[in-house]
């Protein structure tokens, strides 16, 4: 059972959000933080915690939410030059909201790997 998280705020319209992308089953909208000139966050409209919580009954919801990256590169005009997305998983994954989320970053290029300053092998 998954605890509301800010997503679900937004998905009920209890907060406000610049929304660029909605479908009956996905919400995309641009992250408060960014991190490139494009950095949206595509979510689930029902609520899975982690990856760890994704089952088997889930792939098409959560293989969908690949499909709408697609079709919001295409139309913020970046599919062509290419993009980032990625889905943290836990806090050491980086994950800070406990709805699965893919982040999709683009508009300049982006480096490999993202996280070499903060990286101690």
């Amino acid at each position: 059972m998954s605890q509301e998280t800010i997503f679900t705020k937004i998905i009920n319209r209890e907060i406000p959000a610049d929304i660029i992308y909605e479908d009956e089953l996905t919400l995309a909208f641009k992250d408060i933080n960014p991190q490139a000139p494009l950095h949206c966050l595509i979510i689930p409209k029902q609520p899975i915690a982690t990856i760890n919580d994704i089952t088997e009954d889930k792939r098409e919801l959560v293989g969908h939410l690949y499909v709408v990256a697609a079709k919001i590169a295409k139309q913020q005009g970046v599919a062509d030059d290419g993009y980032r997305v990625v889905m943290n998983c836990n806090e050491h994954g980086g994950q800070s909201v406990y709805h699965i989320h893919l982040h999709m970053l683009a508009g300049k290029p982006l480096g490999w790997p993202p996280y070499t300053d903060k990286a101690k092998v």
